[in-house]
């Protein structure tokens, strides 16, 4: 034992410092050469799945490696290999006793011992714990050489070493294995996708979104609450992407969650959690949104629909970063940065008191407002030129760019589903064009006279959809009329009426029964909105009334 001391040292040490069994084997088999008749060094994996010997490693004295080789083996050979005796660790070839026979029958001989070796002497050995055998180790001597005790006691200290390195060997293939699933289902995904990268590309960034990614770059590097407004179809999850790999937790993970697609029963477990039995179905436990974004970033879409209870609850996680899982009692501190995103008015929701101010102030840190594609026309060639390249590559088709009919066809729609409109537009018309063309008049449908919904798209105001007050980017653009708000209009409606009936109120012919409301309720909203009726009394038809 203490002869092989040093020798087995050395060996433990070629283990660890390769994760290849391949070089290990090699290096080793020459530390084995020089103090011992061992010529040939040799690892073979059982694969019961398989019904095989598999030779994953084979190396000379000389450093030479050996030719790998893969034997098919009956379901009771791979039992046998197995279930190696655990009293015969170590046997000899050619068998000598009854015992090492009964191990290495003719035909696990045949699957273990290599073409080539003849009836040259060689110890084999089994690897890995009984009765779960993993692997064979096989030691060919020189062909002079005969078997002694001290060659096989060499053996038995040796399996150790190479059960740990052939283990190391497996968990290496299912890394590889798994590495080369995950591409596969990435170059997949890219494919069905129709892009050549997963980051999505920003088109417009440098135009239409200057002021947009002016000042996502300026809020990003810094870890507050991001808002952002914008009509469906502008690209929110986008923007909200690129705060997060622009941020200081780019390697973190990101995830979406759209706060209107959650059922309101389940809300509070999908965001935060549940613990073991915390209501029924609840059978084990579950990690909510936020504890599974720690580190990273969580991007709540439609925000403006989250329920008032859980509000409530992320009002906390904002405040100091603590939560609790549906039916447990240890708070839970979580790092997450929040990027909350909503088409709708969220400062006319908190007057209403349908979403909570206090949330409000600690959500509208910093708002990005993204324009819709109707003020952005300069961006949509180069949108167009992206989706068809797109949808090329996601259907197989020919790249077929848009022509400059095309183009100006799409430049004179109004886009109310903006850039998620365009892209599907473009697919629709890759698709009709079958990679000789596109039809982008006929999937517009456009090709022959406008319909009804086209003409009524047309006259879509340029600034709909967008919170008051971060609207009006468009209202002093040339060619684009103002939209009224429903304030406005209100008023301008009832003056009218009042104009006409010459300010009476109630009767006959009065405003109210022109408006079709009761004459109390008209009085209301003419407080309301201020108008003053005796201004109309003098005109019209001169009718008047005391009030």
């Amino acid at each position: 034992m203490d002869s092989h001391r040093e020798l087995l040292l050395e060996v433990w040490r070629e283990v660890s410092r390769h994760t290849d069994i391949d070089r290990s084997t090699v290096v080793i088999a020459r530390l084995l050469a020089a103090t011992s008749p061992i010529e040939w060094v040799i690892v073979s994996r059982i694969e019961p799945g398989r019904s095989a010997v598999e030779m994953v490693a084979g190396a000379t004295a000389q450093g030479d490696t050996l030719p790998l080789r893969t034997s098919t083996c009956s379901a009771a050979t791979i039992a046998e290999l197995c279930e190696w005796p655990c009293g015969s660790e170590v046997v000899q070839w050619p068998v000598e006793t009854t015992a090492e026979a009964n191990v290495l029958s003719p035909p696990v001989a045949e699957a273990l011992i290599p073409g080539g070796a003849g009836e040259r002497p060689m110890a084999l050995g089994p690897l890995g714990a009984p009765g779960r055998r993993s692997g064979v180790l096989i030691l060919v001597l020189r062909a002079e050489a005969s078997h002694e005790p001290e060659l096989a006691q060499l053996a038995r200290m040796l399996l150790d070493p190479f059960t740990v390195a052939l283990d190391n060997d497996h968990r290496l293939r299912e890394i590889q294995a798994l590495r080369e699933a995950a591409e596969a289902d990435r170059r997949s995904l890219l494919t069905r996708l129709g892009r050549k990268q997963l980051a999505d590309n920003m088109v417009g960034a440098e135009t239409g979104l200057r002021t947009v990614m002016e000042r996502v770059g300026l809020v990003a590097p810094n870890d507050v609450p991001v808002l952002i407004f914008g009509e469906t179809g502008t690209g929110k999850e986008l923007v909200a992407r690129t705060i997060h790999t622009r941020s200081r937790r780019p390697h973190g993970p990101f995830h979406r969650v759209n706060c209107g697609a959650i059922p309101p029963e389940l809300i509070d477990s999908e965001l935060f959690g549940h613990e073991r039995g915390a209501f029924t179905g609840a059978e084990q436990l579950r990690k909510g949104w936020f504890e599974r974004a720690d580190g990273g970033t969580l991007f709540l879409d439609e925000i403006g629909e989250l329920p008032a209870a859980a509000q409530v609850r992320l009002l906390r996680i904002l405040q100091d970063g603590w939560l609790e899982r549906v039916g447990g009692h240890q708070p839970i501190h979580v790092d997450v940065r929040i990027v909350a995103a909503t088409h709708r008015d969220l400062a006319a929701m908190v007057a209403e008191g349908r979403f909570r101010e206090d949330l409000w102030y600690r959500l509208a840190v910093f708002p990005v407002v993204l324009p819709p594609l109707r003020e952005r026309r300069d961006d949509i060639p180069e949108l167009a030129c992206h989706f068809a390249q797109r949808a090329a590559t996601r259907f197989g088709l020919t790249p077929v760019l848009p022509t400059e009919d095309d183009l100006r066809l799409l430049s004179t729609y109004a886009w109310p589903g903006n850039v998620r409109e365009l892209g599907a537009v473009i697919d629709r018309a890759a698709i009709l064009g079958d990679g000789r063309r596109l039809e982008v008049a006929t999937a517009l449908g456009v090709a022959g006279e406008p319909t009804a919904a086209d003409n009524r798209a047309a006259r879509l105001p340029a600034s709909a959809g967008l919170p008051r007050q971060f609207a009006g980017s468009s209202a002093n653009q040339p060619g684009v009329t103002p939209f009224a708000t429903l304030e406005d209009a209100t008023r301008r409606h009832i003056e009218l009426a009042l104009q006409r009936t010459a300010g009476r109120v109630e009767g006959r012919y009065g405003a109210a029964a022109l408006l079709g409301i009761k004459p109390a309720t008209l009085r209301s909203k003419m407080r309301k909105l201020k108008i003053d009726r005796r201004r109309f009394s003098d005109s019209g038809t001169g009718r008047s009334e005391s009030q």
